[in-house]
């Protein structure tokens, strides 16, 4: 994306790294694509419902899709938002010196910050796919989602609607662009200064003024907390995606079917890998520079990441508690609330097998997952050693051809 012809704003492969995004909408879109399409065809054919079976299961289902669609949706909705503004955030953190220059230039800031539109293209290709599929998806949603209401509800027939359409993939689409521009032009009224040298706004002190004898590395890992709370928020909740979704499985093969069990696992699988790669990428990235320093001062590999990314081990597991009570609640109070009038209605308690082995499964992911990332610690610091190795060797080359020359000089300069 280009200003004034030439400067160059924001690349189309910026907003590659996006991809988070466009698979949580993806994923929200697909949840309410099938229940609100569920509920509007049922309405439907409400008149043709005659036996009081019948209605009350009809209110039950319309119920139980809002709920599905508000809670699930909603809250896939609102980390999208959290997620956007952390990557508006770090673009401008990380092209600090671009925007000064632009601003410096005499654009203003919302010139600049309009601009900022194009990071509403990911959600628009994750509401886009995911109205595609679940609409693709709606006639077996249709048959499998409860087949035994066949003989109390007649069979529905999938409706294109025009206004779910622009509700799920064209609204969303706006108001992204819309949130990405006004919070872009919040950030970029900071002193063109700031903007030129990078210089971030975070108050993080570390040792908290002598007023307690904190270790060191205890100290640092509140630190690198407090530094990123976005990142806090990514990975207790790629952690409650794991533990919510995946028990649930456990209890919708029971209480609605295999191949809504299968629904509620892949999705969940995908946020929570998702998330967590997508947040721990980051952590790695940005804590850089304060990994060379403990490397400096003789701290080993080891050390390093249990202090950086072992720092965000208790967030996980807060999250993976959190999850669980999530689910429990919501199927909770789907049986007792929703489907309370309906006759052979299993009875739903909680699952202690399906917790445990949820947590067994996720403790070996999460910690084979973060043995690969200390792992690229690892890596990323011998490459930058061997880089700065490389730079050492070009620097002392120049110097040293830059005193021979000069030595030439002072030999000339002496013989004339």
């Amino acid at each position: 994306m280009r200003l004034g012809g030439n400067a160059m704003v924001i690349r189309l492969k910026d907003t590659a790294k996006l991809f988070g995004i466009t698979i949580i909408a993806c994923c929200a879109v697909f949840v309410c694509t099938l229940f609100l399409s569920y509920n509007i065809d049922l309405a439907a054919i409400k008149d043709e419902i005659v036996t009081e079976a019948g209605t009350e299961m009809y209110n039950a289902q319309v119920l139980m899709g809002r709920v599905i669609a508000a809670v699930s949706g909603g809250c896939l909705i609102a980390t999208s938002v959290v997620m956007l503004l952390f990557y508006v955030k770090n673009y401008i953190s990380t092209h600090g010196k671009e925007l000064g220059i632009l601003k410096a230039l005499g654009y203003s800031n919302i010139k600049i910050a309009r601009h900022f539109w194009v990071f509403g293209l990911s959600v628009f290709v994750g509401c886009a796919v995911g109205f595609v599929m679940g609409y693709l998806y709606l006639p077996t949603f249709y048959q499998k989602q409860a087949p035994n209401l066949q003989t109390l509800i007649p069979a529905l027939k999938v409706q294109f609607h025009p206004l779910l359409t622009f509700a799920l993939v064209g609204a969303p689409t706006i108001a992204f662009a819309v949130i990405s521009v006004l919070f872009a032009y919040l950030k970029l009224k900071s002193p063109v200064l700031d903007l030129l040298r990078e210089r971030q706004n975070v108050k993080v002190r570390i040792g908290r003024d002598g007023k307690e004898n904190v270790p060191f590395l205890k100290d640092l890992r509140g630190v690198t907390l407090r530094s990123k709370k976005s990142l806090v928020f990514f990975v207790a909740f790629s952690a409650f995606c794991f533990s919510a979704m995946v028990q649930m499985s456990f209890s919708m093969d029971e209480l609605a079917s295999e191949t809504f069990a299968v629904m509620v696992l892949s999705i969940g699988l995908i946020l929570a890998f998702v998330t967590l790669f997508l947040s721990l990428s980051s952590v790695v990235k940005g804590n850089t520079k304060t990994i060379a320093m403990m490397r400096v001062f003789g701290y080993d590999d080891t050390t390093c990441s249990r202090c950086i990314l072992g720092a965000y081990r208790p967030i996980s597991y807060i999250g993976f508690a959190f999850g669980t009570v999530y689910q429990y609640g919501l199927l909770r109070m789907m049986v007792s609330v929703v489907f309370a009038d309906i006759e052979n209605m299993p009875e739903y308690g909680f699952d202690f097998k399906a917790l445990t082995v949820t947590l067994i499964l996720f403790v070996l992911t999460y910690e084979l997952v973060m043995y690969l990332y200390s792992r690229s610690i690892k890596r990323r610091q011998e490459r930058y050693a061997g880089v700065g190795k490389y730079t050492g060797a070009l620097n002392y080359k120049k110097w040293n051809n830059a005193m021979n020359k000069s030595a030439k000089i002072r030999n000339l300069r002496a013989f004339w």
